[in-house]
């Protein structure tokens, strides 16, 4: 068994969690699953919504396919008890893994399950191209979500990037001053 710790230090849920490469036969929940974390009223269950700063979806059935096409990708998934849970992209780069689209299903947010996926993430990358280092971009403007990777190690590199207004594959912006920031943790042999 796998105990999940919450923030607090205690153990609200004891669960089995089991970690595999997705499949192209996995499209349809992992788009369902990555939109209910982002986007609409369902995502504000969880503390990763981004329905306050965008609308739309996040992700899309044939972006999904592609991706899953892709040779330098691992999308990564967490079943509990065969539901899928949580899932991650890994994108092998010339400076390090990538590591995006972070998604635990929002009514088990806070149970301490992404630290589980953040840490089999990272082993993943180091052991399947011997990554040294984990890059991401996160909204500015979740202060919440980058003090949680600064948390796990993770440092603002000071490297910003406009948000693509205009590609309503990254969602319908409900502000004008997004902006993403970047972040970067050593990772361990």
């Amino acid at each position: 068994m796998t105990t999940i710790p919450n923030e607090q230090g205690t153990t609200p849920m004891t669960q089995e969690i089991t970690f595999r490469l997705a499949s192209e036969t996995d499209v349809p929940a992992l788009v369902a699953l990555v939109n209910s974390c982002y986007r609409g009223e369902g995502s504000k269950q969880g503390w990763t919504t981004e329905a306050d700063l965008l609308g739309g979806q996040r992700m899309d059935a044939p972006t999904m396919s592609e991706l899953l096409c892709r040779s330098n990708t691992l999308i990564l998934v967490g079943e509990v008890q065969g539901t899928l849970v949580t899932c991650c992209e890994l994108q092998r780069g010339v400076n390090g893994a990538y590591f995006g689209m972070f998604s635990v299903r929002p009514d088990l947010q806070g149970a301490g399950l992404g630290k589980v996926v953040l840490a089999q993430a990272e082993q993943m990358a180091v052991r399947e191209w011997g990554s040294r280092l984990m890059r991401m971009k996160v909204l500015k403007q979740r202060p919440e979500l980058i003090a949680w990777y600064e948390r796990r190690g993770y440092t603002n590199t000071g490297k910003t990037e406009p948000f693509p207004y205009g590609d309503e594959a990254f969602g319908l912006p409900k502000r004008d001053d997004l902006t993403f920031v970047e972040l970067t943790r050593e990772l361990p042999l």
